[in-house]
């Protein structure tokens, strides 16, 4: 995939974007089914139309005692998000962490759940909400024993749309320059994965006003460990939304061509730490 130069994260956050609904039912059974292996209960989220991801993953034979047993089940997306119109991000990560507390205690090692969201965010409203859940869930997998596979469907959404979606997981089948999602606790606000250029300002822009990553002791630290490359033009960008918080962004990463550029412009808002 273009940009991903990170390592798989433990936890496991993958955004895919998908043509063949044949391609998701075989990405989304292994997913499920590697669950089950580990202990973990696990959910299947999709509309409940005939014919949809739920309705073919539950004929499936091996799934049989999972699904009487518990450890697995079909949920309309109506069900697993807790929706109006456009969704609100923190009641539907509360809805998420208890029911990751509801499998521990039900003697599970995990929760995990493979969603079909396209219904969730065809309009540039429903994105926005929806691309800010997406984060902070990424921030409550970190530390939390949950996993997800967020499914959008192509053939709908169209290629900008995923982007902006796909952007913002630490893993993706889509075709992304970079990736803006949660750091490891202790390392950072977030972090930052790919490349940076002229092509993506403005997606860049967009992404960190949707994540919003809040400043601690006046600091947005952004981890760029595995940031292969970063434009100034959007070096100003992360200097700009900080100074719209108050804050300084520090921006860790092993290439001093950063320091460099943040030298150069003399931006008083950004702060390279260059790891040796």
């Amino acid at each position: 995939m273009t940009g991903n130069t990170a390592p798989p994260p433990a936890y496991g956050h993958v955004c895919w974007a998908y043509d063949d609904p044949a391609v998701l039912d075989s990405r989304a059974l292994a997913f499920v089914t590697a669950g089950l292996a580990a202990g973990e209960r696990v959910w299947v989220a999709a509309p409940g139309t005939p014919g949809s991801l739920t309705h073919r993953l539950a004929a499936f034979p091996g799934l049989g005692d999972a699904l009487r047993s518990g450890a697995a089940r079909m949920v309309h997306v109506d069900d697993a998000y807790r929706i109006d119109e456009v969704i609100d991000p923190e009641t539907q990560v509360r809805h998420y962490a208890a029911a990751t507390a509801d499998a521990l205690a039900a003697g599970y090692r995990g929760f995990r759940v493979a969603a079909v969201a396209t219904s969730l965010v065809r309009t540039p409203a429903q994105r926005d909400a929806f691309a800010r859940y997406e984060h902070l869930i990424d921030r409550y997998m970190r530390t939390h024993p949950m996993s997800a596979i967020c499914a959008y469907d192509r053939r709908e959404l169209g290629d900008r749309a995923i982007t902006e979606l796909a952007c913002l997981h630490p893993e993706t089948n889509a075709d992304v320059l970079f990736r803006l999602y949660a750091a490891d606790p202790g390392d950072g606000a977030v972090a930052l994965a790919g490349e940076l250029d002229p092509s993506n300002r403005r997606l860049f822009a967009a992404a960190l006003d949707r994540v919003d990553p809040h400043p601690v002791d006046g600091r947005l630290v952004v981890d760029g460990t595995h940031l292969g490359f970063i434009d100034h033009r959007c070096l100003i960008e992360l200097g700009e939304h900080a100074r719209r918080r108050g804050a300084t962004a520090v921006l860790r990463t092993s290439r001093s061509a950063a320091a460099r550029l943040v030298e150069l412009l003399e931006l008083p808002d950004v702060r390279v730490e260059v790891a040796r």
